[in-house]
């Protein structure tokens, strides 16, 4: 969610993270070499914590989440959720990796990087989207990557130190920082394939809404490392730029979006006021245009209320389709809504866009 849109104006103050800790044990990892700060890394694993996010309480044992050292250890990880954190930098960066059970160290499995919105965390992410269960379920590793905040001393808060991603935009503070959100996940791919048998040819992203935006943009400046992107209900920000590489789209948006409008020049804040921001249907005109697609698309399909439009075809083989739902506001479609109706608009389960996108990607692998 844009930082200009839901962050532009103090509201309600909404649930932030508040960590009930039983015992706690903490261990370290020293910093890679070369890098501050010397003293390394402190990490925590607490046997058990209830996280409130947002309006869903969470719990988390220690089976089910294990912490691993920086890169430069490579610790070898089995299936189950892991939480590592990598140098990328001046910043230490977290990030969350869900290997599948079915993994067995030899065969090389696809990749899925999925972005929280503005506001939101990795586990958040993990915990709406499902696309944990489902890499359990294809034989796939997801990754959910943190943005940074105003003050990384402080937890995150949906409100008053919000996780934003640098999306090209210029906004919030990742945008006036500069915050370099393409080197952290150039470094965190190096990472995974020094710990994992992944395919190079299947590594793919997705995101939700600001996360979106990051997907687009990284499907512009890593085109060499990514070979689709699929981002829900957020704009490109980069439409000056074309990818070394057309890479391939497929795009979610609800027609009824009140924080990043299908159609419309203006958005609602929360409260009711509205900003100007352009339509998400220009990010898709865009986004064909820039790799040489028809701009005139073919109804693929139209039922359920899902209209289906294919872009095709476009340079190099690669395919863009959007996915346009009726009803739907600012939200994971078929996951699950963490944000009031009166913030975000309704949900939806007439597309599950984990399913969708993910039989996407199988169909597009590099090269």
């Amino acid at each position: 969610m844009p930082s200009h849109g839901l962050f532009a104006t103090p509201a309600r103050r909404r649930p932030a993270l508040y960590p009930r800790v039983g015992r706690e044990v903490a261990w370290r990892c020293d910093a890679p070499t070369g890098t501050t700060p010397s003293r390394g890394i402190a990490i925590k694993l607490k046997e058990k914590v209830s996280i409130l996010l947002g309006f869903t309480l969470l719990t988390v044992s220690p089976g089910h989440l294990s912490t691993a050292c920086p890169a430069d250890e490579k610790t070898p990880l089995g299936p189950g959720e892991q939480a590592l954190t990598i140098r990328a930098g001046d910043l230490n960066r977290s990030y969350i990796v869900h290997v599948p059970r079915s993994y067995d160290g030899k065969s090389r499995l696809p990749l899925v990087i999925m972005f929280h919105g503005a506001g939101g965390t990795a586990r958040g992410a993990m915990r709406q989207t499902g696309w944990a269960a489902k890499a359990d379920e294809a034989g796939f590793f997801a990754i959910f990557p943190e943005a940074t905040r105003p003050d990384q001393a402080r937890p995150a808060r949906f409100r008053g130190n919000p996780q934003i991603w640098n999306d090209g935009s210029g906004r919030a503070h990742a945008g006036h920082r500069n915050i370099d959100d393409v080197a952290f996940i150039n470094s965190l791919m190096d990472d995974l394939e020094a710990r994992f048998a992944i395919d190079p040819r299947r590594i793919y992203v997705t995101g939700f809404s600001n996360g979106a935006s990051m997907a687009f943009r990284l499907g512009i400046e890593l085109s060499d490392r990514i070979a689709a992107i699929g981002p829900v209900a957020g704009h490109l920000w980069m439409n000056n730029q074309r990818p070394a590489r057309s890479v391939s789209l497929a795009f979610i948006a609800g027609a009824k979006d009140p924080v990043n409008p299908l159609d419309e020049a203006r958005a609602r804040r929360p409260g009711g006021r509205s900003i100007e921001k352009p339509p998400l249907r220009l990010s898709l005109l865009s986004w064909t245009k820039m790799i040489g697609c028809s701009l005139r698309p073919k109804v693929a399909r139209d039922e359920n209320g899902v209209k289906t439009l294919d872009y095709g075809p476009c340079d190099g083989k690669a395919e863009v389709v959007f996915y346009i739902i009726e009803g739907m506001g600012h939200t994971w479609p078929g996951g699950k809504n963490r944000l009031p109706e009166w913030m975000v608009g309704k949900t939806t389960d007439k597309l599950n866009a984990t399913d969708v996108l993910w039989e996407f990607f199988q169909g597009h692998p590099m090269g």
